[in-house]
């Protein structure tokens, strides 16, 4: 038996979804929802904000638009890619983290609705956790969702935009994260960590994953990977020092994608990448300052499938 609160809930999503049908379906006003509903005005208006906020309605696009399209097929064709979708960009703030979410939503949870058992693979970031955030609430415990990357600094601070976790209180898969911080503190540290069989064990599940989706960054100044404490300073000058461009769960790699044997790499704690990937590995990154990594990166065949938007795909393109 449900407890109350939760009936209660249950209760005004079925009420939200009904003002959301009438509204976004039927072409009722608000004013005409809240006399078919019994509400006042503003109660109708409240809940189909929250049809909206819960995912209980989705937003698609009907009309191709050609010119992302053409990008995308030119992409493809240049690098072998197994999957490609660009997405428009935002002129108006270049922050295009919706968008590309959105766009990656849509092919995440294709695999999510699936009915056999899937193993999906995730780094974390920023335009991730936007992608989880368009997953609507399911009930899908036989998945198994698995992290390649440690969510932590080694020193204890927890990352802000950790995804497995998130995406398994939303569709109620199970979750596998990496019990380790994204670089350790030396190398014997981080030969110890990836002994432990809790490590193995996710190792082996990511070895087995249908789809994996990972964030993409550049190094620099303020970059991710420093801005949120997983590499200091010092590190952050030699990786660039060493040529590096970007990252994908930790491991920075140079213009040609190819991995750097020195470094944080040494260090690093993540689940290894396959160079050249083995398997469906998809890149979920945008903007025109991550041109040259995610260009790198499919250079070094790190990734086989991408979705990004507009000006980056132009950039890597010209």
């Amino acid at each position: 038996m449900k407890e109350p609160f939760l009936e209660k809930r249950d209760r005004k999503l079925d009420l939200a979804a009904h003002a959301a049908w009438l509204y976004y379906i039927a072409g009722n006003t608000q004013e005409e929802i809240a006399i078919k509903l019994n509400v006042s005005r503003q109660a109708a208006q409240r809940l189909v904000a929250l049809a909206v906020s819960e995912k209980l309605i989705k937003f698609r696009l009907d009309y191709p638009l050609s010119d992302c399209i053409a990008l995308a097929e030119a992409l493809r064709d240049r690098f072998d890619l197994s999957l490609c979708a660009v997405v428009p960009s935002d002129a108006g703030s270049g922050e295009t983290f919706n968008g590309i979410g959105v766009c990656a939503a849509s092919h995440l949870e294709t695999y999510l609705a699936a009915k056999t058992p899937t193993v999906l693979a995730f780094s974390s970031g920023r335009t991730l956790r936007t992608m989880v955030e368009q997953i609507p609430s399911m009930d899908q415990p036989q998945h198994k969702i698995v992290s390649i990357i440690g969510n932590m600094s080694h020193y204890g601070r927890a990352g802000r935009h950790e995804v497995v976790m998130h995406l398994s209180d939303r569709v109620g898969s199970q979750a596998y994260p990496v019990p380790t911080p994204v670089v350790a503190t030396s190398v014997e540290e981080r030969r110890l960590l990836q002994t432990q069989r809790s490590f193995l064990a996710v190792q082996t599940l990511t070895e087995q994953a249908k789809a994996t989706f990972v964030g993409i960054s550049q190094i620099a100044w303020n970059a991710p990977l420093h801005q949120d404490g997983f590499i200091n300073d010092e590190e952050v000058t030699e990786l660039i020092a060493l040529g590096a461009v970007g990252e994908i769960a930790g491991w920075a790699y140079d213009q040609h994608g190819v991995l750097l044997e020195n470094g944080t790499n040494s260090r690093v704690a993540s689940v290894p990448l396959e160079q050249p990937a083995q398997r469906l590995i998809i890149g979920v990154a945008g903007s025109e300052k991550k041109a040259d990594a995610i260009l790198a990166a499919m250079r070094g065949q790190l990734i086989t499938g991408l979705i990004t938007d507009k000006a980056a795909a132009q950039a890597i393109l010209s």
